[in-house]
């Protein structure tokens, strides 16, 4: 659905999900400093965390695409603002609602002699 060599941004925070296509835009436009015709793709999640949107310029017009889980939530940074970058192969996690995060040890194994 999405192009390829396209760069993919998470929108950190939460966003009103009863905003459509122009509002989202506007929102690209003011709050990151960004064109939403740039070709980028914006990732936008909301309050209850079941809902995520989809924004990108596919050099025809603006596309929207929106997918809520059934069950679960998808897996959102803690920051409040700003993006993160994302690969295709994270969004592609992200919207299978599986932690895209990349794995971290809790615990370093001792080493074996």
């Amino acid at each position: 659905m999405i192009p390829a060599n396209r760069r993919i941004w998470i929108v950190a925070g939460i966003t009103d999900m009863r905003r459509g296509l122009t509002s989202l835009s506007g929102l690209v436009q003011t709050s990151l400093e960004q064109s939403p015709l740039s070709g980028e793709v914006y990732v936008f999640r909301g309050r209850r965390g079941d809902l995520i949107k989809i924004l990108f310029h596919d050099g025809e017009g603006i596309c929207l695409f929106q997918k809520r889980l059934d069950r679960g939530r998808f897996v959102w940074p803690q920051a409040e603002g700003g993006t993160i970058s994302l690969t295709r192969a994270q969004l592609s996690m992200l919207c299978e609602g599986i932690d895209w995060r990349p794995p971290t040890r809790t615990f370093a194994p001792p080493m074996a002699v």
